[in-house]
């Protein structure tokens, strides 16, 4: 958890610094929508000025009551004819600032939203781009709340949050010139009472700003928590851990809670603290204003409209309290939004790639050539996954990778669709670094089968498709090749079948057909299998590896399969220990040299004997 340091000036001074920086963040967005942010601006003049003169029209019935009044209109007039003048004006006033104020309002939250909408794409944008490696150490969860919850927070800072601050801020400054120029001592005492209580305002929103990160922090713990037990459920309830997981997240629960408590109770310190001082305030002019009263040198009239500006000199201050609340809480959204927004990304096209791209200059195709150049891989700094790895994969052969659990076979697959970025050497396709080559081209020479088969919701062609812009006709060929058409057809709508969440209303086998029909149609030069295979029936297998055979003519395969009887037809098979490669040869070529491949392949088959 972050921790904080006490507020002395230096902190102050950084929070000041931090707050601007983070403003600045947002002004771009804001400029995209300046004609709606001009617009809600130039409202706020009619707005203002109205709500300045409703005091002084009451002050003169006061006064026309007491056949006193000081404006010229209404001199030599009955008094029903200055009332009527003056309700008539007072009705005005209220009627310009409903107007204005529907419009105003109108305008901010669509400016809000805009500004929302912006950010929230930027920031998916932004995710998506980022290298597998971030999402190893982020929860789920955690971005969710930062896409949902912190997005929406932020917007308000320009909705209702800064529109909302200008218009308080100058509704103070013209009831502060109206009140000048009416009575300067009546003025100077009320003015004079915002200074202590700004002080303390800005002091218990300092303390609400601390309080309301940590919160969202444990907000973004509550709601990993929540997204882990529901992806895992099965797992939840196989070992019956409801209860167990029911008191960590209890836990969890109660910590947002009592930061969410602190929050409240910084607020509320506010709201109270305004009260005290606006009713002191009050007290006080009354006091002096009476005592002017009483020497003649004041009217009651005037006494009146300063009452009522009292009221509206403290009631900005009041909302300008309650959205310097919302700013607050918008700038700790902003700061960890901005987190994810700064998170570099590790994985770009280089300026050579977007050359070729630009030219024109990349083959459609790839004859296939693979060559790993002495080629280390880590997760973490100094924990190598991958060791030295040297070798060529000619066009059109057939590769298996073998070894152990944590050898390193699905890493080499990372690292050939450049999911991450090796840490020394590098990766050769067709003697071109693929760092050199744009990212969408290296990963349309390969098909990758893994070996869960992620489905997205939505119909069968659409995941079949994926957004490429395929007919329906070659959706259907693909899979007829792959020997899945049969299973597709039989589905309730077929090939508009709708799929739920990961495809859940389907068998994993029936999954990973959709697969190798996804990888079928785009006709690759490079096939990637990482236990494609694994959760298949025996029928079923039998129609893939069939269509196998034809997917895999005259392609470059690289294979990961722990039975080892699957792999003996390949062309080559790459033994890793540990990250290096310790063997290469034919199936028959390494049983004769008796050692790793050997030594597994003589085990599975006691194991499968038995």
């Amino acid at each position: 958890m972050t921790s904080f340091s006490p507020p002395t000036e230096t902190n102050r001074r950084k929070q000041t610094e931090s707050d601007w920086r983070l403003f600045r963040r947002l002004l771009p967005y804001a400029r995209r929508s300046k004609n709606l942010l001009l617009i809600s601006v130039i409202f706020l003049i009619p707005l203002s000025v109205t709500g300045a003169v409703q005091p002084l029209i009451i002050g003169q019935a006061v006064s026309l009551i007491r056949q006193q009044p000081t404006w010229s209109i209404l001199e030599g007039r009955s008094l029903s004819e200055g009332v009527s003048i003056l309700s008539s004006l007072l009705l005005l006033t209220i009627l310009v600032r409903l107007v204005f104020t529907i419009f105003q309002k109108f305008l901010e939250e669509k400016l809000g939203q805009s500004i929302t909408a912006q950010i929230r794409e930027d920031l998916f944008e932004h995710v998506t781009s980022l290298a597998v490696r971030f999402f190893d150490k982020t929860p789920v969860g955690r971005l969710i709340t930062r896409l949902t919850n912190d997005v929406e927070a932020l917007g308000l800072v320009f909705s209702s949050g800064a529109i909302g601050i200008v218009n308080d801020l100058f509704s103070m400054v013209v009831i502060a010139i109206f009140m000048f120029a009416l009575q300067w001592q009546l003025a100077l005492i009320l003015v004079l009472m915002l200074f202590p209580v700004t002080s303390l305002i800005i002091y218990f929103q300092k303390e609400y700003r601390k309080a309301n990160y940590k919160a969202r922090e444990e907000l973004s713990d509550l709601n990993s928590m929540l997204q882990e037990n529901i992806t895992g459920i099965n797992i939840v309830q196989l070992f019956r851990r409801e209860r167990f997981n029911g008191e960590m997240f209890r836990a969890v629960n109660q910590r947002y809670i009592s930061e969410v408590n602190k929050t409240i109770f910084h607020d509320s310190a506010v709201s109270a603290t305004l009260e005290l001082v606006s009713f002191i305030a009050i007290a006080v002019m009354l006091w002096v204003g009476g005592l002017f009263v009483l020497q003649d040198t004041l009217n009651l009239g005037t006494l009146t409209a300063f009452i009522f500006y009292g009221q509206r000199l403290f009631n900005p201050l009041r909302q300008f309290a309650d959205k310097f609340t919302m700013f607050q809480a918008g700038f700790t959204a902003v700061e960890r939004v901005s987190e994810i927004l700064d998170e570099p990304i590790e994985i770009r096209d280089s300026e050579e790639a977007n050359l070729k791209l630009e030219l024109g200059n990349l083959p459609q195709t790839s004859s296939g050539e693979i060559r790993f150049e002495h080629v280390w891989f880590a997760y973490k700094p100094d924990e190598y996954v991958l060791q030295d790895l040297h070798f060529t994969i000619r066009p059109g052969e057939k590769v298996a990778l073998v070894g152990p659990t944590g050898a390193g076979k699905s890493s080499i697959i990372r690292l050939l669709c450049r999911l991450y970025e090796p840490t020394k050497g590098r990766i050769l396709l067709d003697g071109i670094d693929i760092r050199d080559l744009p990212q969408a081209q290296l990963r349309r020479y390969m098909g990758v089968i893994l070996q869960d088969g992620f489905l997205f919701a939505g119909d069968v062609k659409s995941n079949i498709a994926l957004g490429e812009d395929y007919s329906l006709e070659a959706i259907q060929t693909s899979a007829q090749v792959t020997n899945v058409a049969d299973f597709i057809e039989k589905l309730p709508q077929g090939y508009n079948t709708q799929l739920r969440e990961r495809g859940t209303n389907l068998s994993g086998g029936q999954k990973q057909l959709l697969a190798f029909a996804r990888a079928a149609i785009r006709n690759p030069s490079i096939l990637v299998l990482d236990e494609a295979t694994a959760s298949l029936d025996v029928g079923t297998e039998a129609l893939i590896q069939q269509a196998l055979d034809r997917l895999l003519e005259e392609r470059t395969a690289i294979i990961i399969a722990h039975r080892l009887s699957t792999i003996r037809n390949v062309d080559r098979i790459l033994v890793l220990k540990r990250g290096q490669l310790v063997e290469s040869g034919s199936h028959e070529q390494l049983l004769q040299e008796n050692g790793l491949y050997a030594s597994l392949y003589k085990l599975q088959m006691v194991t499968n004997s038995g």
